[in-house]
């Protein structure tokens, strides 16, 4: 405020002759020289804003329009939530002392603080009760646990989640999701008195907590010398690496729908504009599925997709093989004479198919190589090394993104790099590979397959017929 507007509103306020009409003058004067709202005038009051030195009070708000218990609520409203639990209790209990008949009511309206907590407060400020500061009640005050006003409850509570653990045929939930609300239902059946909120309450008390499966168990007994194959591999494998040989580790990752459906995982967006995605997932007929063969290169942590658009077959999977040979292999091992494969012990590449060994054998003969087959026990492909260091980081960069076409496919899949080096290299397969092609028992005698001594049907290598 300037200094002719001070001289001004001092020579207005000069004729008052209230204090009322003091105040008055001055909510006036806000309105009509600076386009004060009475709202706005009302917070000024709340904050505590000085206008010439005189703070504007609580007569001056009820002057601009603002009731007396709208004044109180602003007031509650702002300062009650910087304060303790006692110190709340006592402020409204010395207003409404101040206030005298029916300033409990009037205060209890104002604050939303129930009445007998106000009669409490005024009692402590009658009786002087003083407590040390750490403390907002009376040693003793306050609710008690619902373990002490029910000594049943965390037994009967305890009985029933471990009945559905183990599976106790007998067992209420048994067969029934457990829920909060299904166990405090299950619990006032019992005759206990309880909310879902205290059942979570007393349950992570008790160490229990939301977990999903974890899977551990394997599904199949354990093959024989399992880890003896591990360790042949992992020897085999470092081998090859010191000797400067291609060491790759392949597989088939999980067919993908093409087209715009979902595709699990987030990403970021503007609040409430979620990517639109189809209802069903329904295959596009025209478009199908796409089937992501990779090749990791292990010694120089670089991945290599080839991207099919039908089967996933033997033939396919060679055909990936080659093409990652031709565009990269080719030239980073320009001196190798031999080639290392992990993979599973299923799927196109499984050691019983006949075609794999066949397409393998051509492989062979026209790039002159030995190629060694390693393959991993079964049931154990996720210690493949192509599964946790290309496929997982393939899922993340593609998450929460429809795979609407195949060139969406690719450009995810290429553009996936991690902070190791890992880089991807993906193209397109348009070729059409046929279901169930046959190798006789004639042609299986003309490939040149040598046989491991340890453990031939899943390691065997390839050589050259010429």
């Amino acid at each position: 405020m300037s200094e002719q507007n001070l001289d001004e509103l001092k020579q207005r306020l000069e004729h008052a002759e209230t204090p009322l009409e003091f105040r008055r003058v001055q909510c006036v004067y806000l309105k009509e020289n600076y386009g004060y709202s009475s709202q706005q005038i009302a917070e000024m009051t709340t904050l505590g804003t000085e206008i010439n030195n005189i703070s504007l009070c609580v007569d001056l708000c009820y002057t601009i329009g603002m009731t007396e218990l709208e004044i109180y609520q602003q007031k509650y409203k702002q300062l009650l939530p910087t304060l303790s639990e006692r110190a709340r209790r006592l402020v409204v209990a010395a207003d409404a002392k101040a206030r005298g008949r029916g300033g409990r009511m009037f205060v209890h309206r104002a604050s939303g603080i129930s009445l007998p907590t106000i009669r409490r407060g005024i009692q402590e400020l009658n009786e002087g009760v003083t407590l040390p500061q750490e403390r907002d009640r009376q040693p003793g005050g306050g609710r008690k646990p619902i373990t002490q006003i029910d000594s049943t409850i965390q037994g009967d509570l305890l009985d029933l989640v471990e009945d559905s653990c183990q599976g106790h045929p007998e067992s209420p939930l048994r067969w029934t999701n457990k829920s909060l609300r299904n166990l405090s239902t299950e619990l006032s059946a019992k005759n206990h008195t309880i909310s879902h909120t205290k059942v979570s309450q007393l349950l992570k008390a008790n160490d229990y907590r939301l977990q999903a499966n974890k899977k551990m168990r394997e599904s199949t007994v354990a093959p024989p010398d399992r880890d003896e194959q591990f360790e042949h591999i992992g020897n085999k494998a470092q081998e090859f690496i010191d000797a400067g040989q291609p060491v790759i580790s392949v597989d088939t990752k999980k067919k993908e729908l093409v087209g715009n459906y979902k595709n699990n995982g987030q990403t970021w967006l503007p609040k409430g504009q979620p990517i639109e995605v189809n209802t069903h997932d329904f295959p596009d007929k025209q478009l199908g599925k796409a089937v992501p063969y990779g090749i990791y290169d292990i010694a120089h942590d670089q991945g290599y997709v080839n991207v099919g658009m039908n089967h996933d077959t033997a033939e396919f999977s060679v055909a990936s093989i080659k093409r990652w040979w031709q565009q990269l292999g080719k030239e980073r091992y320009s001196q190798s004479k031999r080639l290392m494969i992990t993979a599973d012990s299923g799927g196109s590449n499984g050691y019983r198919l006949r075609l794999w060994k066949k397409e393998l054998q051509t492989f062979a003969d026209e790039t002159g190589m030995e190629i060694s087959v390693c393959h991993f026990p079964p049931g154990t492909s996720k210690w493949n090394k192509i599964e946790h260091k290309l496929f997982s980081f393939i899922s993340i960069n593609w998450r929460g993104k429809p795979l609407t076409s195949y060139q969406v496919i690719v450009n995810l899949i290429s553009a996936t790099k991690t902070c190791s080096g890992l880089r991807v290299y993906a193209v397109l397969d348009d070729r059409h590979y046929s279901l169930k092609k046959k190798v006789s028992d004639k042609e299986m005698k003309q490939l040149r397959i040598e046989p491991d001594d340890f453990h031939g049907e899943w390691n065997y290598t390839i050589k050259p017929r010429q």
